[in-house]
């Protein structure tokens, strides 16, 4: 026998924080990620104007259409916060998920990147699970950007002050302000399961805009599908079917039910998904 026969293996470690860091700053230093951060940092001063618009036009009431929340932004610009995360996770939001996860793998394959990234050595587990939390993270933060975004607009453009719950009652700005990061929270866990889903389809493909496309459109179906009145025995089982329960976090007393059943679809579309694309990706050949 061997002398390195007898010297046993140092298992690979699954997480690596070099590596983390390393994927973060190519993700976050990409100019189509900040152009996707700009977007999203667009869509609540776009809404913020409008209101204003429409409020000075003699209406006062920011219409009566949108978000549940609309109307009360003349009355206090904290609920832009609101009205504008209500405004982007049915499309924008999820969207710009799509395309980071998407082309999470397949990107780093039709760059020719893959392989040296996996004898460098990542590992693919490790690989994957790095990838991954990279795309969660840039929900988190796309989702804060938007939040961020709609504060500073509502300040500038409209009065702040007590804000008046869903349910009737009213709180102190303060307390209001302290509810916005907790539905930030609530939305960004909301991007879990496209996330899973995108990373799926990312190690189907060696194209990353196929991958894109792809994730973008189960999107737009699913959305679909979750509208459909004849569907409704199904509908409680697809990833966006419960995104606008964030919602119930500005009542008083809050309703915990359809966010805990958001998080429970979320982390069993990341949990099937996820495990798919695990499966998938350290099985596949690596040619590129």
């Amino acid at each position: 026998m061997s002398r390195a026969e007898t010297v046993p293996r140092t298992p690979r470690p699954l997480w690596s924080l070099g590596l983390l860091r390393n994927e973060f700053a190519v993700t976050f230093r990409r100019w189509r990620t900040l152009a996707l951060l700009a977007v999203l940092a667009g869509v609540p001063v776009l809404v913020g104007v409008a209101v204003r618009i429409e409020s000075g036009g003699g209406k006062g009431g920011g219409g009566g259409g949108g978000p549940a929340f609309l109307s009360q932004v003349t009355h206090n610009g904290l609920f832009l916060v609101f009205a504008s995360l209500a405004v982007t996770l049915p499309f924008f939001l999820p969207m710009a998920v799509g395309v980071l996860a998407g082309d999470a793998i397949a990107g780093e394959a039709h760059g020719g990147t893959l392989r040296y990234l996996l004898v460098a050595p990542a590992g693919r587990t490790r690989l994957l699970l790095v990838k991954y939390a990279t795309t969660l993270t840039f929900c988190l933060v796309a989702t804060l950007v938007v939040a961020l975004s709609a504060l500073v607009t509502g300040a500038l453009l409209f009065p702040l002050g007590e804000v008046t719950l869903l349910s009737g009652t009213s709180i102190s700005f303060g307390e209001g302000l302290l509810r916005a990061p907790a539905i930030a929270g609530a939305v960004a866990l909301s991007l879990v399961g496209v996330a899973a889903i995108g990373l799926f389809v990312s190690t189907l493909t060696s194209s990353g805009i196929a991958a894109m496309a792809t994730t973008v459109g189960l999107l737009i179906t699913v959305q679909i599908l979750d509208t459909i009145p004849q569907l409704a025995a199904v509908q409680p089982y697809l990833f966006p079917h419960y995104w606008l329960s964030f919602a119930d976090l500005l009542r008083d007393p809050v309703y915990w039910d359809q966010l805990q059943k958001n998080v429970g679809l979320q982390a069993l579309y990341a949990l099937v998904f996820g495990s798919a694309a695990w499966a998938r990706f350290t099985s596949r050949d690596i040619t590129a």
